[in-house]
């Protein structure tokens, strides 16, 4: 049945509307200007059948659902000439529930051994054509009780993957059973004897396109029986004895198109097959043998196709009629109004051939072939991708999104093949094929389209052309596969700040949560996929917010304590993470805490086997610390020995692992239970260890976490005897990290401020004399070096004018030398800022400068603590202590003209509270 609908298209202004075609209405007289409400039931029988063309297989279901007249309407024939069930999981039950609409069924395409199993309770006696993937499992009886149900097949393809199981005996039964068959395609057979091809030659006299693709061994002799055909591809089979394939194939009458791809063949034998009158076109792509050999060429007038040849010309070679640009040479074929048979027969399997091969290429990725992608290869698969074969297209889309990737695990991705691809006009392509009602062309397409994205310059061009609201809709499909490289794309796209918003506006954050809950067991692809874009969203303040209004936090919770795999237990512990990093900005921080097991699966998965899961959940735990709560609930849920666990077992691990490993206890160590619960866990040595790294980060963390250590006089005494004043001291001098340089020697101060001296007599009465020997030491090195680095930002000449004349200008210029930007974010406790107080009392006036100098960072006006510091201090008593500092006769320049700056400060930020109020 193949009814045209005709359809009406009134004009308003310069658009066209499409308007529902009522026959029965016309002679009315109806205006186009009056609103018609649109009565669905009456629609034509054709109309509706129309739409149903357009709809995939579920919506078409639910679509006949509605009345019994669409119910009638849904399993007309024409609708169910063909079948795709590879996105579905298909079984015995559910093809005997399809088997009354399958009566008149012509093509089929399948995916997986218990497909192919169930094909039989369909009962398509009719069927033509049947294409199967994933046929690894795929044996012997199920594959010839296929054939023996099909007698009218014509068709028969199995691949790409490979049929380990099928053997000769299959192909016999396929012979003797389907004697129309025309068309036989196989990957990945291990032995193709004789009595098998000759099976072929005797029962299918009509068989005219033989594939034997991927094979160890192939009978060539018999190949050569087969008289009737007229296209034959082995690319990539090997052990090909080439002596007889040219003794042999070259007699074929009717063999029109070889291809011997990715094979092994020598330029002999492919001009002995030249000398075939009937041969027309020789497919030869990746061919080592031929590539090395520089004097081949092809001078008997058939086409060669090649990785060194002009394929596009070639191609053009076959035509006499066309005069135009040999790229366009498969739009022009299709164009084409008068239509030759057998060169399109040619031109259907070179495509078919040529898609296959690229894609196969493209997976073993080969050195050296980059001139030929930039120049030919990329323009091919954007020609294929807009075959009229959905399997050709398929393959072409699948190959773009393989073929520019370098490095699988890293994402990386080859610029100027995306953007050649781009240049082209892919992009619009592929977004056109996403938006097919067909799910293997959305999934493919989506894929290429995620992969491609990698690219900055891709990914703008995708958002430009409406590529976001196409994958977010993708991302809600019902089919698994579809819409997981949907998530896929946008977890790429995702990763431009300039691509978040747009995101979210498309609804794309409430369909990657609601994909989470929808696959929440057996989808860890998805899964990972959907984290993964929700974390990179995640990272933005009003996306964050936008996720947990949708349910996102319980869902990525929901997958850190229920999934068992490292991929998505990785992405959902980074998306906590970055829910939690926004600080006082949005309470993200603070609803991960309240939700039901987080932090425990947190704490979990910080001793999970993968160092990228372990890595993500320290940092989702650092952040999480930093709300009061949080902190609390983590050591309660036993996140102290977990993170000094942790610490002691990430020495050689990577710098990321380390920071955040670090950057959980300086987090954790915040309160002072806490902290001396780390150092009574053993957690002081393994900071000391990571201090000594060669990053930067961490100096920063493992110093933070020591500074804050050290606030305890039991903790500063453990620095001591595991070694840390060495260590610190040499953080403190060699550093590249201010911060780092800046927190090490604030810990030397604390732990030698005289505190710690008490605690040391008190603890230590056998070994009083030894341990107070190596405290002096320790004492005189830690001094030594604290005084090195506040001199470090004081300039004799600034100085001396500073003290002169104590302008605002002088002191504005000490500030500025002086300052360390990141320390503004740092946030000091009230015992913490006291404790820096009293220093300025202390009778060391290296102690003293060193305190003047860290009020000083915790009071720069712009600071984002500095209000709450200068509060504390006012609290502390701080101005009197400061005055005194500042006037002090035998204080050190630097202490004076410090806390000179600090009073400064106090006096700005009391300015500025008056005048608010």
């Amino acid at each position: 049945m193949s009814r045209r609908v005709r359809r009406k298209v009134a004009r308003k202004g310069k658009d066209k509307v499409v308007l529902p075609s009522y026959p029965e209405l016309e002679d009315e007289g109806s205006s186009l200007d009056q609103k018609v409400v649109v009565d669905w039931t009456r629609l034509p029988d054709d109309t509706v059948i129309q739409l149903f063309t357009c709809l995939n297989y579920r919506d078409r279901a639910s679509l006949s659902s509605t009345c019994r007249t669409w119910r009638v309407l849904g399993i007309s024939p024409c609708l169910w000439q063909s079948l795709d069930l590879r996105p579905h999981k298909c079984d015995t039950t559910t093809t005997a529930s399809l088997a009354s609409r399958c009566v008149n069924l012509q093509k089929l395409r399948f995916r997986g051994a218990e497909s192919a199993d169930a094909i039989i309770s369909l009962k398509a006696r009719g069927l033509r054509e049947i294409s199967g993937d994933y046929c690894r499992k795929i044996s012997d009886a199920t594959l010839s009780v296929i054939a023996a149900r099909h007698e009218a097949l014509e068709s028969l393809q199995l691949g790409p993957d490979f049929c380990e199981r099928i053997s000769s005996d299959a192909i016999k039964a396929i012979a003797i059973c389907c004697p129309k068959l025309r068309k036989l395609r196989l990957s990945g057979i291990r032995d193709v004897d004789g009595e098998a091809i000759n099976a072929l030659a005797k029962h299918c006299r009509n068989l005219t396109d033989i594939g034997f693709i991927d094979c160890l061994n192939v009978d060539e002799i018999a190949l050569g029986n087969v008289l009737s055909v007229q296209f034959l591809s082995v690319a990539g089979t090997t052990n090909m004895k080439w002596v007889l394939v040219s003794q042999h194939w070259g007699k074929l009458p009717n063999l029109t198109g070889l291809d011997v791809s990715r094979t092994d063949v020598v330029p002999t034998v492919l001009r002995l097959l030249s000398s075939s009158r009937s041969l027309k076109v020789l497919c030869a792509l990746n061919c080592p043998a031929l590539e090395e050999d520089s004097s081949f060429s092809n001078n008997k007038g058939k086409s060669l196709l090649a990785l060194f040849t002009d394929i596009f010309k070639g191609l053009a070679s076959l035509f006499v009629d066309i005069s135009k640009q040999e790229r366009n040479i498969f739009s022009d074929w299709r164009n084409l109004k008068k239509k030759d048979k057998n060169l399109d027969e040619i031109m259907n399997w070179l495509e078919w051939i040529l898609s296959h091969s690229l894609l196969r290429i493209a997976e073993s990725n080969p050195q050296g072939l980059d001139n030929f992608w930039l120049s030919q290869g990329a323009a091919l698969l954007l020609s294929l991708m807009q075959s009229s074969q959905e399997d050709v297209q398929e393959r072409a889309a699948t190959g773009l999104a393989t073929f520019v990737v370098i490095d699988d695990e890293n994402a990386s991705i080859d610029g100027g093949r995306a953007e050649a691809v781009m240049k082209d006009g892919g992009i619009c392509l592929l977004l056109n094929l996403a938006r097919s009602w067909r799910e293997g062309l959305q999934s493919e397409a989506a894929k290429a389209i995620a992969n491609l994205s990698v690219n900055a310059n891709v990914a703008k061009a995708v958002a430009e052309e409406g590529g976001i609201n196409i994958l977010a809709n993708l991302a809600r499909s019902m089919n698994r596969l579809v819409a997981e490289e949907a998530a896929g794309g946008l977890w790429n796209l995702s990763v431009g700040e300039e691509h978040k918003g747009a995101i979210a506006e498309a609804g794309g954050v409430k369909a990657l949560v609601d994909l989470i809950f929808k696959w929440s067991t057996g989808g860890d692809g998805v899964l990972e996929r959907a984290a993964g874009a929700l974390a990179n969203l995640a990272a933005d303040d009003k996306c964050s917010m936008e996720v947990a209004v949708v349910g996102g936090v319980h869902a990525l919770v929901m997958l850190a304590r229920n999934c068992k795999f490292e991929g998505v237990q990785e992405q959902a512990a980074r998306a906590l993470a970055n829910l939690a990093a926004h600080g006082d900005s949005n309470s993200n921080n603070a609803a991960v805490g309240r939700e039901t097991g987080a932090l425990e699966a947190l704490v979990q998965l910080t001793r999970s086997p993968h160092e990228g899961v372990r890595q993500e959940a320290a940092g989702a735990l650092w952040n999480l610390s930093f709300d009061d709560r949080n902190r609390e609930a983590i050591a309660a849920a036993g996140g102290v020995e977990a993170l000094v666990a942790l610490a002691h077992s990430c020495s050689n691990a990577s710098p990321g692992l380390q920071e955040r490993a670090a950057g959980a206890l300086w987090g954790l160590s915040v309160s002072e239970a806490n902290s001396i619960a780390i150092g009574r866990e053993g957690g002081v040595a393994p900071l000391i260890a990571l201090s000594r790294s060669e990053c930067e980060d961490v100096h920063e963390t493992a110093a933070g976490a020591l500074w804050n250590l050290a606030f305890n006089p039991g903790n500063a005494f453990r620095i001591v005897e595991e070694g840390g004043v060495p260590a610190l001291v040499h953080l403190c001098s060699l550093s590249a990290s201010k911060m780092a340089r800046f927190m090490a020697a604030l810990a030397l101060a604390y732990m030698f401020d005289g505190r710690m001296d008490e605690f040391a007599l008190i603890g230590t009465s056998s070994e009083s004399t030894s341990k107070s020997v190596s405290l002096d030491g320790a004492r005189r090195m830690a001094l030594k070096r604290i005084e090195a680095f506040v001199l470090t930002f004081s300039d004799p000449q600034t100085f001396a004018a500073a003290a002169a004349s104590s302008a605002p200008a002088s002191l504005s210029q000490v500030t500025e030398s002086a300052r360390i930007p990141e320390a503004g974010h740092l946030r000091c406790s009230g015992a913490e800022i006291g404790r820096f107080v009293t220093m300025l009392r202390n009778p060391s006036s290296i102690l003293k400068a060193c305190a003047a100098f860290a009020l000083l960072q915790f009071t720069i006006p712009g600071g984002r603590h500095a209000v709450h510091h200068v509060t504390l201090m006012q609290n502390a008593g701080a101005p009197r202590v400061l005055r005194a500092a500042a006037a002090a006769a035998n204080a050190p320049l630097e202490a004076k003209i410090f806390a000179k700056i600090v009073l400064r400060n106090l006096e700005h930020h009391q300015t500025e509270l008056n005048s608010k109020e």
